[in-house]
């Protein structure tokens, strides 16, 4: 287990990479086929849950590259996001038993 300033440091990294995010997009970007055994032409498709509801948008070919980066930039931003989480988690922890160690010293 990480000890109480590996996880600040952390933390303070964490943020200062979410700053650096791009625009942001849930979802996955997909091609989709009119008829699945004739893979030509199709178009795009973006698929994502906003508030609990399932949502689809077609994406033009000329935004399929920005719609990527954008959706790789949540990607990121969910991980940064998790990670923080469960450093504050185990620091919580860590600060409880420091208090518990104090108490029982006292």
């Amino acid at each position: 287990m990480k000890n109480r300033q590996e996880i600040s440091a952390r933390i303070a990294e964490i943020k200062s990479e979410l700053q650096l995010l791009g625009d942001l997009r849930p979802g996955s970007l997909t091609r989709q086929y009119k008829d699945s055994k004739n893979k030509t032409g199709g178009f795009y498709q973006i698929n994502y849950m906003h508030k609990m509801k399932s949502k689809s948008d077609y994406v033009k070919k000329e935004f399929v590259e920005t719609m990527e980066e954008q959706v790789n930039e949540y990607r990121k931003f969910k991980l940064l996001i998790n990670e923080w989480v469960e450093l504050g988690i185990m620091n919580s922890k860590l600060q409880m038993k420091t208090n518990e160690r104090k108490k029982n010293e006292n």
